[in-house]
């Protein structure tokens, strides 16, 4: 048995007979969750939630953290629907205060928590029927606490799941897209697999649907999740690992994360100027080294999604959102167990 890997955890809620109603009216119902005591001392928190709703319908939702002995306010982490028309789809600024503060999709606090609480505010047009919750995570992080290396998983060295390619480059606007077109990807990968027609979803319907219209683009994480989660039967969320050994592990299983790279870094460049840049991890090569699905490429011009970075070359550009993922797959499909609770 190793040491416990204790820089990050998670945390699935799917029963939600436990939270209170707070409020409700024929168009709007407000939750309260019990308190939850933190696995690790964690100073970021980041929220996913999958939900069954319409265009018609919407959910908020919201968060506060006990640290030192002190609740912090209910700090909003999303306001989300798949028809921005009707309800906006937004990150909310200028949430900060001496206990902590929201960088659009992460919670980041002053001092670590030791509970957490979650208020879920569901709404609907009148007439409309009341989105119905599915999932909430939490992925918990002590940002003081070293990244951990595991022994390699080498049953996965020359292992690949075949995802289909699909390029963020050739539509208007799509130089950001890399969020959504690795969502995308792995939608239509387990389209294939599930042969569901309607879970490959064309690079700019899944950009629509995740545009966070404050934070002026397409990488919010939980909005990436949210949307591949809104699809029946399928679940999503944020998490983040210790070790690329764990990527191993999923890749073996069959499930094919999204990764969050430093761009810059994964490309040889000593320091980030980059902000982030998501891709599809499919496998590993017989030496060890990441497959990876990279949706900046110019298919017109020859170019492929498929790209081979060396393993060292990638566990650096991946510290940059320390080892932060995206999991996606349908709720029929046996997720491989997690040693540390991460995911």
């Amino acid at each position: 048995m190793y040491e416990t890997h204790n820089n990050t955890a998670f945390q699935n809620l799917s029963d939600f007979d436990n939270f209170s109603i707070q409020e409700e009216t024929n168009f709007k119902r407000v939750l309260l969750s019990p308190e939850y005591s933190t696995p690790i001392p964690a100073d970021e928190l980041i929220l996913s939630w999958n939900a069954s709703l319409s265009g018609e319908s919407a959910l908020n939702v919201e968060i506060r953290a006990l640290c030192s002995g002190v609740w912090s306010r209910f700090y909003i982490l999303g306001k989300w629907s798949l028809n921005a028309s009707a309800f906006p789809r937004e990150s909310i600024t200028g949430q900060k205060d001496d206990m902590g503060e929201v960088n659009t999709d992460t919670l980041s606090l002053t001092n670590p928590a030791q509970s957490v609480q979650l208020r879920i505010t569901l709404l609907a047009v009148e007439g409309a029927a009341i989105p119905a919750l599915k999932l909430l995570s939490l992925c918990y992080t002590d940002t003081s606490s070293a990244l951990q290396s595991l022994p390699p998983e080498k049953a996965a060295w020359g292992y690949e799941l075949t995802v289909p390619a699909k390029s963020q480059l050739g539509w208007q606007d799509g130089n950001g897209w890399c969020s959504p077109t690795s969502t995308a990807m792995v939608l239509a990968f387990w389209a294939e697999k599930l042969n569901r027609l309607e879970l490959d979803v064309t690079v700019p319907t899944a950009a629509r649907a995740v545009y966070d219209r404050v934070w002026e683009g397409t990488g919010n994480w939980p909005f990436n999740t949210a949307y591949a989660g809104s699809f029946e039967g399928m679940i999503a969320y944020v998490t983040r690992l210790s070790d690329i050994t764990e990527l191993e592990t999923l890749i073996l299983a069959g499930a094919p994360p999204v990764a969050s790279v430093s761009y810059d870094l994964l490309k040889g460049k000593e320091k980030a100027g980059d902000s982030g840049h998501l891709m599809v991890c499919c496998g590993f090569t017989a030496d060890g080294d990441i497959v990876l699905n990279d949706p900046y490429y110019h298919a017109d011009q020859g170019e492929v999604c498929r790209r081979v970075f060396s393993r060292e070359r990638f566990i650096f550009g991946w510290k940059h959102s320390r080892n932060l993922i995206y999991l996606i797959y349908p709720d029929s499909f046996s997720i491989p167990s997690s040693l540390y609770n991460h995911w």
